[in-house]
Formats: C-alpha cells, structure tokens, sequence
C-alpha cells in the first residue's frame, strides 16, 4: 500500500522488480501487467506473495464464483485481476497514486465483458472507510501488505470494517522482521487466525483470518 522505495535485494529479483512488465500465466489466460518502480516504488511491482496466493486460490480448486471480494493495497493489480478471471465480483483498492496505473492494468488484463465485475477505489486504510459498506464482502485478500508497523493500526481498523461473521480474510507474507510477527500478533487478538498454506520455494506463508471461532470454508 504504501508508495515508498522497498530493498528485496539484489541479482536475479531486482531485475524483475526494475523490469517495466511482468508476465504470469493464471485461468487460462496469459496476464502482462505495467510496473513502474522508479515512479511509485512497492505499490507499482508484483511481489512473490501475490503470485503465491494467486496460485493458491487457483489450485485449491477453492469457488469464487459470485463471491464479493476486495483486495487491499493491489499494487499493480494481479490478484485481483485472477480472483475476478476466477468468478468473483471484485473491489480492487489501493491508494490514489497507485490507481492509475492499477486501473490500467485491469482493463488491459480482462476481457471486456468481466470488466463490470471489477472496480478499482481509493482505499487508504483507516481514512476512506465511509466509501465501503460493513460487512459487505464474503473475502478480504492481501498480498504483502505487513510491512510498515505505522500501518498496523489502520490496517486491522480496515479490516474489522469490513468483515462481518462470515467474511474470510485470506493474508499472503513473507515474514522478513520481527514486526511482522508483531502484525500476526495484533491479528490473533482481534481474529482467530491459522496458517493455512507454505510456499518453500518463494517462504510465503498464507493466513486465513475471521471473527471469533466460526470456521467458514471457501
């Protein structure tokens, strides 16, 4: 969410950050999406966690079909873009400076006929929360999303807004620092929360979060 510069190192994924287009493959379809580093920094390249969770959902064979999801702080807009390749009827947020280039994306990315099915909104955690009625959405994703400790607070304030007792919020991470495990923590003590899937190769962890105890399946 957060439009600052981000260091994941050096070599091989540096490339692929600075590169202005990044190319996936998910339903069926060859997905091409603009990234702008130098412009927007974090917000404008796909990270590992998204491309984990997008496989995840894929794979798991789980139905989104009709399903009201939204995605927090989109970036450049793969997941959600495959959640909505996928059946669901998607709310694809970020912060205003992210929204032109994710709104590019979108569009370029899904056939014309789905594009009703995906809106791209301003969404800063904590501050646009009026826009966005409580409890609406069956699931809430994001994709490394925990990693500014100053964001925790609007972050899980989000989330409560949005969740209602059904509503599944699935988290893709890498944990990188101890305020990471912070963030899980501040989660736990708001949602019942369980980590639901390891990616090895990429050391992305996925957590499914939801109030209280109650267990919905996807």
């Amino acid at each position: 969410m957060a439009l600052v510069p981000y260091e994941e190192g050096g070599g091989w994924t540096a490339r692929q950050l600075h590169s202005p287009w990044a190319t996936f493959h998910f339903a069926s379809r060859t997905i091409r999406l603009q990234q702008d580093w130098r412009r927007l920094g974090v917000a404008a390249v796909v990270w590992d966690a998204a491309v984990v969770l997008c496989a995840y959902l894929e794979m798991e064979g789980i139905d989104l079909r009709d399903r009201s999801v939204i995605e927090l702080g989109a970036g450049t807009g793969l997941l959600g873009i495959v959640v909505t390749l996928l059946g669901a009827r998607v709310t694809i947020t970020d912060r205003a400076a992210a929204l032109e280039l994710l709104e590019s994306n979108v569009q370029a990315n899904l056939p014309p006929e789905l594009h009703p099915r995906a809106v791209v909104k301003e969404l800063t955690w904590g501050k646009d929360l009026d826009n966005f009625s409580p409890g609406a959405f069956d699931l809430i994703l994001g994709a490394d999303i925990v990693y500014l400790e100053e964001t925790f607070a609007e972050l899980l304030q989000t989330l409560e807004h949005l969740c209602s007792e059904r509503t599944v919020i699935l988290l893709s991470c890498r944990i990188r620092y101890e305020r990471d495990l912070k963030f899980l923590r501040m989660l736990r003590e708001r949602f019942s929360v369980s980590e639901v899937h390891y990616d090895s190769s990429k050391d992305v962890h996925i957590y499914k979060a939801q109030r209280g105890s109650r267990k919905d399946d996807l």
